[in-house]
């Protein structure tokens, strides 16, 4: 149940804005006694609720006098100082996280060898968006075959997302693609995830027939690589990750002429 205290008010101060919005003008005393909170608290309290600008007094009453400010007005308040609030320690963990960023960075190797595998078209996607993530460079993108398995725009459209992130932190992204991977979505989305990504600068995407198997190449040390289902080839069964700098530059050999050749692509103009 929603609580006033779910907003930054203590309980004795929930009690005595309650109490307020009931009695109209009243003094501590009497406050004291309609709200339930210790006379011993109260003066306490009414300084916390003027802090959250709840109450105004009337210093020229013997004895002063204390009004409660209307509902929506200071429930307004206490939304505003709950974002402010919120912003701060987003801010706050940004700062940590930078800083932390900054010493595992530091206590990483450089070099070194280790693969991982996810099997499953939903555990290889998972995988994939993870590694699209940690791109820092340069991502090459190939698709030579659809995810099979998967809904194909729900599945193409998170790869977008992740895409469009990765080129808003300046990652150069070369997405090669065969031509029947193009054709298997709807028009429609081609041209509507072409204009999210064509915008950027640091983005080029290009066809070519000769594409066989779907892989990711990232910053040219990592290699995200389909394993096709040898029970039904045109099913993915799983996806390997590999960290090696010397099969990446072996990968990027195997890349570099066929993106050299590829056409731009082709898709119909969005009215």
């Amino acid at each position: 149940m929603a609580s006033l205290r779910d907003l930054g008010l203590s309980e004795y101060e929930a009690r005595a804005y309650r109490a307020l919005l009931r009695s109209g003008p009243t003094t501590a005393k009497e406050l004291s006694r309609k709200s339930e909170v210790p006379m011993g608290r109260i003066y306490d309290v009414l300084n916390g609720l003027e802090q959250h600008r709840l109450v105004r007094s009337q210093a020229a009453s013997r004895p002063k006098k204390y009004v409660a400010v209307e509902p929506d007005v200071g429930l307004d308040r206490l939304l505003e100082a709950k974002q402010r609030e919120l912003d701060e320690q987003a801010e706050q963990y940004a700062e940590t996280v930078d800083t932390l960023m900054d010493d595992l960075e530091a206590a990483a190797p450089v070099n070194g060898q280790f693969w991982t595998a996810a099997v499953g078209p939903e555990e290889t996607l998972e995988l994939l968006l993870e590694r699209i993530d940690a791109a820092d460079e340069e991502l090459v993108f190939v698709g030579g075959s659809p995810a099979a398995g998967l809904d194909l725009e729900t599945a193409t459209g998170r790869v977008v997302d992740r895409l469009e992130s990765a080129l808003d932190r300046g990652v150069e992204v070369q997405l090669l693609l065969t031509p029947e991977v193009v054709c298997d979505l709807p028009d429609e989305r081609n041209v509507e995830y072409n204009e999210r990504l064509d915008k950027y600068d640091n983005y080029s995407v290009r066809t070519h027939e000769a594409v066989e198997g779907t892989f990711n190449l990232i910053d040219d040390v990592e290699v995200c690589l389909e394993v096709p289902n040898p029970l039904d080839p045109q099913q993915a069964f799983a996806m390997i990750d590999l960290k090696d700098r010397n099969f990446a530059a072996d990968v990027r050999e195997v890349f570099q002429p066929r993106w050299e050749n590829a056409e731009p692509l082709k898709l119909p103009q969005h009215q």
